[in-house]
């Protein structure tokens, strides 16, 4: 027994020192190595991405895939937004913002969501980026529409609402959670969006202050693509 111990003993010591010696990479042989990683790569940026098994999801009617028929009571929606609007906050007080928003679809039972807005200053002229959403529209046989919506201040807010006619869509927050870095003054929001007689998008948001729904932000959109 004391051999045979020995000898396993000195078999699991002979093979601690391979595992300990793996190979280590000097500082420019991880640079010469991670360029050449990069010949096939360093060309491309998220918007020249191609070449996923799946249809690509598109904000033009005209292009891609068939929308799915479950989303025809959102359909108006879809497209690229751009315009601006007006802020009241707690935090930032009054601006005037520039946005872009955008409903697209990948032919799935659901619209994909994106919010990029930029202060502007008193002459109109961006003076930087502002606050982003991102999240997805879903809506049933009923006409129920589910919208979660991540906001990049650290919110989290899961709305519901119906249709008020072919072109405007009402919401409400049924959950609103906020991260410990995040706005703690943001209260529960209303949505309105609808299309205007011009065809701009119009949409305001609205937020429970001393148990009254106040305008906090809203804009006016016109369609830049789709």
């Amino acid at each position: 027994m004391t051999e045979k111990n020995g000898s396993n003993q000195t078999d699991a010591a002979a093979q601690e020192p391979a595992a300990a010696e793996a190979p280590r990479l000097d500082g420019n042989e991880a640079i010469n190595r991670a360029a050449e990683q990069a010949k096939s790569t360093a060309t491309r940026n998220i918007t020249e991405l191609e070449g996923l098994p799946i249809p690509d999801e598109t904000a033009n009617l005209r292009f891609g895939p068939n929308i799915h028929d479950g989303l025809l009571a959102l359909l108006p929606l879809v497209g690229v937004w751009r315009g601006e609007g007006q802020a009241n906050t707690v935090v930032d007080g009054e601006y005037n913002f520039g946005q872009q928003l955008i409903f697209s679809h990948d032919g799935e039972n659901y619209l994909k969501y994106e919010s990029r807005i930029w202060k502007l200053d008193e002459e109109g002229k961006p003076t930087g980026p502002d606050q982003r959403e991102t999240g997805f529209w879903r809506i049933n046989n009923e006409d129920e529409i589910e919208f979660i919506c991540v906001h990049s201040t650290g919110v989290t807010e899961i709305y519901y609402g119906k249709p008020v006619s072919e072109r405007a869509w009402e919401l409400q927050a049924a959950s609103t959670m906020v991260t410990a870095t995040g706005p703690a003054s943001l209260g529960p929001g209303k949505r309105l969006y609808g299309l205007m007689p011009n065809n701009d998008l119009g949409w305001v948001d609205e937020r429970l202050r001393d148990e009254e729904f106040a305008p906090r932000m809203s804009a006016q959109l016109k369609r830049y693509a789709g």
